[in-house]
């Protein structure tokens, strides 16, 4: 599979355009794969940040065993 990155914006419709300088590298017709990344909002750095508080919240003092026997 070959790959076409580019930056884009949804618009109000729902559809992302497809920049004039991809659209030779994309065969009309052809099935696509479409993979979508966005930044993160505030919402998802909230739960990333609630999660690891209460990942470290269960961590304890005995633990440090485990990192002795990785190396840290």
């Amino acid at each position: 599979m070959k790959a076409v990155e580019f930056d884009a914006i949804l618009t109000d419709e729902g559809k992302i355009a497809l920049p004039a300088e991809c659209q030779g590298d994309i065969p009309a017709g052809q099935q696509l794969r479409v993979v979508v990344m966005r930044e993160a909002v505030a919402a998802d750095e909230a739960w990333r940040s609630t999660g690891r508080l209460r990942f470290e919240q269960a961590y304890s003092a005995e633990d440090v065993v485990y990192e002795h026997r990785i190396g840290r």
